[in-house]
């Protein structure tokens, strides 16, 4: 039962993923021939983007087809951390290709700075990416969305908290996309209207800028992962509450949860059994919950250990999930 829903959600964001490639690479090519026909460099940036985001999808494939591996004697907590690391990948190339050509190329036009024709081509594919990159914006958007529903989130805070990079990464390139393309549509039309260069070169510095942004942001929280990154606070008090339903718990005094890769968490607990029961009796019902623990679609191992009698029980009720006395 948990496999397939790991199955499942993984089968939804590779999805997610071909349909932004596709995108991308029609998007891309567009661009380029636009910005080779009409020398606008918002449109040379926009190509750039569009190249970078493309590449970076083949790194999200890899992030999504890998973390779903099956762990083994090498890897006993699995290969989830693998899609952290090939979405570092992404995020670097997006910053690299994307961010950094836009912002080279705008302040190469500002300091000699060519005229741009042909502007209607720009329009017609500056039209036609804003209508495939929103597409693959509304594939990312709506299982963002309900991943947040299922966690009583809001659709950006699941974007900044998720712990899968792969569809944070679709969301917030997608969005940037759109974004950049209003900037390149601003800086064409105001070269055009103006006959300076200026408004143009500085809509491609304004892309490169959003996309270092993004791409800080995405590094930034691969990173976080990466080294550990803790639960929040409503994944803690759902775990402990699904522990502490369990008929074999009458309470838990310890819980330490930990990505180990998206939607798989390592669960370490001490906890203590209803009743008063023999040494091998207790450790027989500890692995038996354990066991059952693991059933859970986002649990990937779990480690129960007997609490001692002196030990406080912890409150997840309150906010701050303190301890009180038992």
């Amino acid at each position: 039962m948990a496999e397939t829903e790991k199955r499942k959600k993984s089968s939804s964001t590779l999805l997610t993923v071909i349909i932004a490639f596709v995108a991308n690479i029609l998007v891309a090519t567009a661009k380029s021939v636009a910005a080779f026909i009409t020398g606008s460099a918002s449109m040379t940036a926009e190509a750039a983007h569009s190249w970078a985001d493309t590449g970076n999808q083949v790194f999200l494939f890899f992030a999504e087809r890998r973390s779903v591996k099956p762990r083994d004697k090498s890897h006993p907590m699995g290969y989830g951390r693998e899609a952290y690391v090939w979405s570092m990948f992404a995020a670097f190339g997006l910053f690299t290709a994307g961010a950094v050509v836009s912002i080279m190329h705008g302040i190469q036009q500002i300091i000699e700075p060519e005229p741009a024709t042909d502007f209607a081509v720009a329009y017609w594919v500056l039209g036609a990416a804003f209508v495939f990159e929103g597409i693959s914006f509304i594939q990312a958007f709506r299982q963002t969305r309900k991943a947040a529903h299922e966690l009583e989130r809001h659709t950006l805070e699941q974007v900044l908290i998720s712990s899968d990079p792969t569809l944070r990464a679709v969301f917030a390139e997608d969005a940037a996309a759109l974004i950049g393309l209003v900037v390149a549509f601003a800086g064409v039309f105001l070269h055009q209207v103006t006959g300076s260069a200026l408004p143009d070169a500085i809509g491609s510095i304004i892309v490169g800028v959003l996309l270092a942004v993004v791409a800080v942001v995405l590094i930034d929280r691969n990173r976080r992962f990466l080294v550990g990154q803790g639960v929040t606070p409503d994944i803690e008090r759902s775990m402990a509450r699904r522990v502490l339903e369990h008929r074999d718990i009458a309470r838990l005094t310890y819980l330490h949860l930990e990505f180990v890769g998206p939607r798989k968490l390592y669960l370490v607990a001490a906890v203590d059994l209803q009743g008063d029961h023999p040494e091998h009796e207790a450790a027989v019902a500890l692995r038996r919950v354990e066991r059952e623990l693991e059933d859970h679609e986002t649990v990937e191992e779990a480690v129960l250990t007997l609490s001692t009698p002196d030990e406080a029980t912890l409150d997840f009720e309150s906010e701050d999930s303190s301890v009180r006395p038992s």
